[in-house]
């Protein structure tokens, strides 16, 4: 503790934290996050805290495999209720208490991270779907758990969901990525006069790239399509949210449809005026098509579901609550109270 300076933690101030990281990380994600009812729209502000802060530590730091062995000691803390002094940590700890949180998810997304900081390449739509599964198939199982998912069909759609989300994020900020020298985009779906050093080193358009986005975005339409039943099958008053998301990210894709496949030259943004349109469209998500409900889970997510399936003891949100104080943070408070009241001694001894 640094002294009377330091903001004392709360339930509170810690969940205003993950909020500002929300709001300062996906648009999409919290323009709909405000439609989820308030006792999810917390948990999954403080779920995507968590997963914002661990990527910038990752993708940011200098020392990428040091930070990846701090966050699994953070959750080591988590997932024994003793969080270290982090607004997130303490948000999560309780979150994963609340809903027996599986950490083979966590663990999945720090491994996509991980991949990540190892700059790997991707040769087959398979293994570009292994690292989805990871970076997003993880989360959109986790938000299913939030919701006191536990029937393995429903969490398949939830893990297509986070997939067709992340191949679009993928498309998107290929110019982007580009210029950071990452590419996802599998070998497989590029033509052989295709060079991804030249591509690296100088970020341009063309026909074999053209082809090979339309090719992701289809795949991720797809799997929008299949996560429609899945929504379908959540309980009603989480529906409108989840499908905000879903057509919201799914626009993103079609407008760079529109713009003919070139995100490299500019990001592909949709209008103020059509995410409204969008939202509208959203609150009534009441007559979704079942027909992909039973449709077998991709390969590479299957674990993930798995997961959740062999730990059936999670419970379903149900009346809204506050995040509570919990050990460790009344540890944190004592301490800051301690060290707030050593400082006013000793700045009235100087006084006097």
């Amino acid at each position: 503790m640094q002294g009377a300076n330091k903001r004392l933690p709360t339930p509170h101030t810690d969940m205003a934290h993950c909020r500002r990281l929300l709001c300062s990380g996906s648009r999409s994600f919290h323009i709909a996050s405000q439609l989820l009812p308030n006792r999810l729209r917390e948990a999954a502000c403080g779920l995507y805290a968590f997963c914002r802060e661990a990527d910038d530590l990752i993708d940011q730091g200098r020392n990428p495999s040091l930070a990846l062995q701090q966050l699994s000691k953070r959750l080591d803390a988590i997932y024994i209720d003793q969080p270290l002094d982090y607004p997130v940590d303490r948000v999560l700890a309780q979150i994963v208490a609340d809903h027996c949180l599986p950490r083979t998810l966590l663990d999945a997304l720090l491994e996509g991270f991980a991949w990540d900081a190892q700059d790997r390449h991707y040769h087959t739509l398979d293994e570009l779907l292994e690292y989805c599964a990871r970076v997003a198939g993880a989360v959109g199982v986790m938000m299913a758990t939030l919701m006191g998912v536990r029937e393995a069909d429903t969490l398949a759609r939830a893990a297509d969901l986070g997939t067709a989300m992340q191949l679009t994020n993928i498309a998107r900020d290929i110019g982007e990525d580009a210029r950071n020298g990452r590419l996802y985009v599998p070998t497989e779906l590029l033509e052989d006069s295709f060079n991804r050093e030249d591509f690296l080193a100088h970020p341009a358009m063309s026909p074999a790239l053209n082809s090979a986005i339309a090719q992701l975005l289809a795949e991720a339409e797809r799997l929008y399509e299949r996560a429609d039943s899945g929504i379908a099958a959540l309980p009603r008053s989480f529906r409108s949210g989840i499908y905000a998301a879903r057509l919201l990210y799914s626009e993103i894709g079609q407008a760079i449809a529109r713009d003919q496949c070139d995100p490299v030259t500019a990001r592909s943004i949709v209008s103020g005026w059509r995410k409204l349109q969008l939202i509208a469209k959203a609150r009534k998500a009441t007559h979704l098509s079942e027909t992909h409900h039973r449709a077998s889970a991709l390969d590479a997510n299957q674990y993930l579901i798995d997961a959740v399936v062999d730990n059936p003891q999670g419970t379903p949100l149900g009346a809204p609550r506050r995040f509570s104080p919990s050990i460790s943070w009344t540890l944190d408070l004592f301490a800051a109270l301690a060290a707030r009241e050593q400082q006013a001694i000793t700045r009235q001894r100087t006084l006097s």
